[in-house]
């Protein structure tokens, strides 16, 4: 810029400027001076952000004009009668060099320094104020003071974005990184700390800008835009529409003119949805997910891409047309078609869509299931593994009886108890009775029929052509599970109340029972592909953090020791969830496009969040619950596995005791006793308004933990940090390695399995390969399909993960950061322990047919490189993609 040959000229300018400025703040004025130092650390706004090109030169002319950065420190230890007993404020120091300091090209820290006069008397700054009074907002990450009286330094960590000062009704005040229970806060900072909180939540009225730093609840509303049409209305989730759900971020814009309970949605290709601006992504995060995210806005090329598809439109027509995906052999569409293309969609994206070779796009990075062995991922053994070592591995049960029962009500649906018999699986159970297996627990169920059959008839009723399933499997003795049989189910044409119509189907390698057997398992990995990505992925984990994140900022000061243990574990999601509304889970977004549900996705996803119960995601609750896991006090992790092979339980046990170890250390630091967490406002709040309110159509349910005691506090932030980090990832970074390949995994069925003398069947015998690929996930679903999950199982390459925190001073305590260590190395030694165990033979379901290593809960703790991309490993301490 034209700035800087002058900066020492400038410099003097507005050095004088800012004196005639500074005289116009009260300050104090007695007592012995001292000069303290300050280091400011801060990331200037981008001067290439579209949003604001001129934002860099205009904030060198508010620099000019005398309209600087300031701070004002506020004492600790000495409050000011005058100011209702708020701390005493210092004089007004200014951000010094801001004009000599280059602004980046890129998004990039620029340290400061900057001079406070400070009486002594004042004792130890606790909080200081900050006032932008430029064109442009800037992120304040620390403020560190040197040579303070009676302290080596004072650190504040900020890690906030700070607006001009006309955008806010207040000051903005930011506290040093001493850590206080409410109790304990001294007197002259209670009111900045009360303030504080007060601002965050808002008043609850009025559309929400960027700028705005309010944290409150809405429901799910903004899912369907009705106002284009009924095919576009979708119901309302959560409150007393009958749908219930988490709540999600308010933001306040205006309903729609057909459906006065349902909130205005933004234009499709706009990312711009307010969230608090502080829970937005970082500049490197952005880009990284910008990039990836192109791809996944496919759906706006539709119904252009289907003149892509040769042959038959819209079909893969043999299994090497799927494999050409991976070659970049699709071809681009003819000159019309691109025409098209290049008057519907931003220029970014026609650069990531239409490479530089001129010839192919679309070209997929190789899915693991198929690196090793292209067809593995069709045995019965890989089939069976990945229900304990693929992308869903919480749903697998032990069966308590025989056959399978439904605990739908049969006054509603009739009987829909299971129809397997002891004959349609005795002879493939290595000798054992159906009575034996059960005793020895060895038997075991996939169970998707209870979920999926209320909603069957309305599914059925769209292209979408699927079943409920049910899938038996055997514990070998090598630990592997063998399917026994599969039950496809569909609702009584004559009514629910019927029952369900079922058909079972076992076991084959060869000729037309083996490719029926084929089907089979293809339809229930349409059933699991959905529920993972709308009940274990959306629903476990993303929708049910989201009112943690709130209310956490809502109720508990930055101060409070539970908002520093939490804090980390909430970055981005607030972010990647509005993302999530605008282009993934809304009407006709890409997972109604994509995932066999369709239009009814999210309605299912709520008549299943009926039956959650929060106690239940601890990891040994759950392995209790469905029975692969017994109470054993013996063990260390206080369960003993029945499937002692089990990668996800056994990773997972080992995570879930470092995280609940950790989480009690410090707990312990701060609350030696239960009186104080009864007594604690703030915390009390904050759980009241969780079970209340961000979870409010659950409240009423006898398990929430009551939050009268540490060990409850521990359990409850205990689950919160494993959800939002390991359980997120288990189910989350696997996607493209297993499902990336669609055949494996396949999103939807679009026909009915064929039915002996119809033509479809003879189809089946004569071109088993065709009928297959015309049963599931078609061409342009597929494309659009593996572009969401490449970028769903994509780390970002500015991710912190568990075990590590993105600033090394967050808080002034030294047991806290002592245990948190501890903290670090545990999760090193597990580490090291995953690597053996995928090295060691024995463990058949570690690796499997596929030759794919089971790394999903490999911390990834002492990796510090920031390596990005498809790495299948790394459990990131939040919810961030």
């Amino acid at each position: 810029m034209g700035f800087c040959p002058i900066s020492q000229m400038v410099s003097r300018v507005v050095e004088m400027l800012c004196v005639r400025h500074k005289t116009k703040v009260k300050g104090v004025d007695d007592g012995k001076k001292k000069k303290i130092k300050g280091t400011v650390v801060l990331m200037k706004k981008n001067v290439l952000d579209f949003n604001d090109m001129t934002a860099s030169a205009i904030d060198r002319v508010c620099e000019l004009l005398g309209k600087g950065v300031s701070i004002q420190l506020i004492s600790a230890d000495h409050a000011d009668p005058a100011n209702e007993g708020r701390g005493k404020l210092g004089k007004v120091a200014y951000v010094e060099n801001w004009i000599s300091s280059k602004a980046s090209l890129t998004a990039k820290e620029t340290e400061f320094t900057i001079t406070f006069d400070w009486d002594e008397n004042m004792g130890c700054p606790g909080a200081f104020i900050i006032r932008n009074h430029h064109h442009s907002q800037f992120y304040l990450k620390t403020l560190t003071l040197k040579d303070v009286p009676g302290h080596d330094s004072v650190h504040f960590v900020c890690n906030s974005w700070v607006y001009p000062t006309h955008r806010y009704k207040y000051d903005r005040v930011f506290f040093s990184n001493k850590t206080y229970l409410p109790c304990e806060t001294p007197e002259p900072l209670r009111k900045f700390r009360e303030e504080e909180l007060i601002n965050l939540r808002g008043n609850g009225e009025g559309e929400l800008k960027e700028w705005d730093r309010v944290y409150d609840y809405d429901y799910y509303n903004d899912l369907g835009s009705p106002d284009d049409g009924p095919a576009y209305a979708r119901p309302v989730l959560g409150g007393s529409q009958g749908y219930p759900y988490p709540r999600r971020g308010r933001t306040g814009r205006k309903r729609t003119k057909a459906d006065p309970n349902s909130e205005k949605r933004l234009p499709l290709l706009s990312l711009n949805i307010y969230v608090p601006r502080d829970e937005r992504f970082s500049h490197l995060k952005f880009s990284d997910f910008l990039a990836y995210a192109l791809k996944s806005l496919f759906q706006v090329l539709h119904p252009e891409i289907a003149s892509l598809c040769d042959k038959t439109i819209n079909e893969f027509d043999t299994f090497d047309d799927v494999d050409n995906l991976y070659k970049g052999s699709v071809k681009l569409p003819d000159a019309k078609t691109v025409s098209k293309i290049r008057d519907r969609i931003p220029s970014a994206m026609l650069k990531e869509l239409f490479r530089n070779d001129g010839e192919r796009f679309m070209k997929f990075p190789l899915p693991d299931v198929i690196k090793d062995d292209k067809s593995a991922w069709r045995s019965d053994e890989e089939f069976g593994r990945e229900m304990l070592a693929g992308v869903n591995p919480i749903i697998i049960s032990h069966i308590r009886e025989f056959p399978p029962a439904s605990n739908l009500d049969p006054k509603v649906y009739g009987n829909q108890n299971s129809s397997i018999t002891r004959d349609d699986i005795q002879g493939n159970m290595n000798g054992l009775t159906v009575d034996e297996a059960i005793e020895k627990k060895k038997l075991f169920i996939l169970d998707h029929h209870d979920a999926l059959m209320p909603y069957l008839q309305k599914i059925n009723s769209t292209t979408t052509k699927t079943y409920a399933s049910r899938t038996l499997l055997l514990l070998q003795d090598d630990g592997t599970l063998k399917p026994l049989a599969i039950e496809l189910s569909l609702p009584h044409p004559q009514g629910d109340h019927h029952g369900a119509v079922n058909k079972v189907f076992t076991p084959a390698e060869h000729g037309i029972e083996g490719t029926i057997w084929q089907l089979a398992k293809a339809y229930a990995a349409v059933n699991d592909s959905g529920y993972h990505q709308l009940v274990s992925h959306w629903l476990n984990t993303h929708a049910v953090i989201e009112p943690f994140v709130i209310a956490t900022n809502r109720q508990l000061s930055v101060i409070h020791p539970i908002y520093k243990l939490l804090h980390p574990h909430y970055r981005d999601t607030m972010n990647i969830n509005a993302y999530a509304r605008q282009i993934l889970i809304n009407a006709d977004g890409v997972l109604e496009r994509t995932v066999f549900p369709a239009r009814y996705a999210l309605e299912m996803s709520s008549g299943i969040y009926k039956n959650w119960v929060f106690t239940e995601q601890a990891l040994p609750a759950d392995l209790l619950k469905r029975g692969v896991a017994e109470p054993d006090s013996s063990q260390p992790h206080g369960v003993r596995l029945l499937i002692e092979d089990y990668p996800f339980a056994v990773d997972g046990l080992e995570i879930w005791s470092a995280i609940e170890t950790w989480v009690r250390e410090y707990c312990s630091f701060y609350y030696p006793t239960d009186e104080l967490i009864q007594g604690d406002n703030e915390l009390q709040s904050w759980w009241h308004e969780v079970r209340n309110v961000g979870h409010g159509d659950r409240k009423d349910e006898p398990w929430w933990p009551e939050m009268q005691t540490r060990d409850e506090l521990v359990q409850s932030c205990t689950i919160v940090i494993w959800v939002a980090s390991a359980l997120h990832a288990a189910v989350n970074f696997g996607q493209y390695p297993y499902a990336g390949y669609l055949p494996n995994r396949p999103t939807v069925s679009r026909r009915f399995m064929p039915e002996p003398g119809t033509p479809e069947y003879a189809e089946l015998a004569e071109h088993p390969d065709v009928a297959f690929l015309k049963t599931i996930t078609a061409q342009l679903q597929t494309l659009l399909g593996v572009s969401l999950i490449e970028i769903l199982s994509r780390h970002s390459t500015d991710e912190v993960y568990l075990g590590q925190r993105d600033t090394p001073g967050w808080t002034s305590d030294d047991e806290p950061l002592a245990a948190f260590e501890r903290f670090r190395e545990r999760l090193i030694k597990i580490e090291k322990k995953i690597i053996e165990m995928n090295d060691d033979k024995r463990w058949k379901n570690r690796v499997g047919p596929v030759n794919l290593p089971y790394t999903l809960l490999y911390p990834n703790t002492t990796d510090y490189s920031r390596e990005g991309g498809l790495t299948g490993k790394g459990i990131p301490n939040s919810i961030s993609i």
